[in-house]
């Protein structure tokens, strides 16, 4: 599986990616532009020391965070893309989902393009919730999203009893435009 930010703009919620990236083993790509700098104090601090364990990829715009993702999998893209959306699609909880799908999520406060939506509706997915709420969190929602996408494509989560043992590179310095892998 993979993550996909397209036009983030909150450094925090990418930065929570990035930790969670790290967390699972996961790619995450983030699609500019973005709304802030991979120098930007607040994205190092939310992804934590994490950052060296991040598979970090930079894409200049979702043609090219497209064309990266088709040449990687077995099965087409737009087969693979789960469109996370907060308005319509199949309930994340009754969606199904396979191990290499590609989760792609929106911009804090414009969700994903229409025309990638229009394009594959069919593959919309939302988490409920109540009526006058206009949306989740950016971060919770990838963070829901993921875990529940790899529960039921059946994909195996991390192997930890809840015992820490430090990743050897977390006292290096490392921020994410250091790590970065862009097309």
């Amino acid at each position: 599986m993979d993550i996909v930010l397209v036009h983030p703009e909150i450094p925090h919620n990418s930065g929570c990616a990035g930790r969670l990236s790290a967390a699972l083993g996961l790619p995450l790509h983030l699609v500019e532009p973005l709304g802030f700098s991979l120098e930007d104090r607040y994205l190092k601090r939310a992804g934590l020391d994490y950052w060296p364990m991040v598979d970090l990829r930079v894409h200049a715009d979702l043609d090219a965070c497209w064309s990266a993702l088709e040449a990687e999998g077995t099965r087409p893209l737009a087969e693979r893309a789960r469109l996370f959306s907060a308005r319509g699609g199949t309930s994340l909880f009754e969606a199904s989902f396979e191990s290499d799908d590609v989760l792609f999520f929106g911009s804090e406060t414009k969700g994903l393009p229409a025309e990638l939506l229009e394009r594959l509706g069919s593959q919309r997915v939302y988490v409920p919730i109540r009526p006058g709420v206009r949306s989740l969190n950016l971060a919770n929602t990838v963070a829901l999203g993921v875990y529940t996408a790899m529960h039921r494509a059946g994909a195996p989560m991390p192997d930890n009893d809840g015992t820490y043992v430090p990743h050897p590179e977390r006292e290096r310095d490392v921020w994410p435009a250091d790590i970065l892998r862009a097309d």
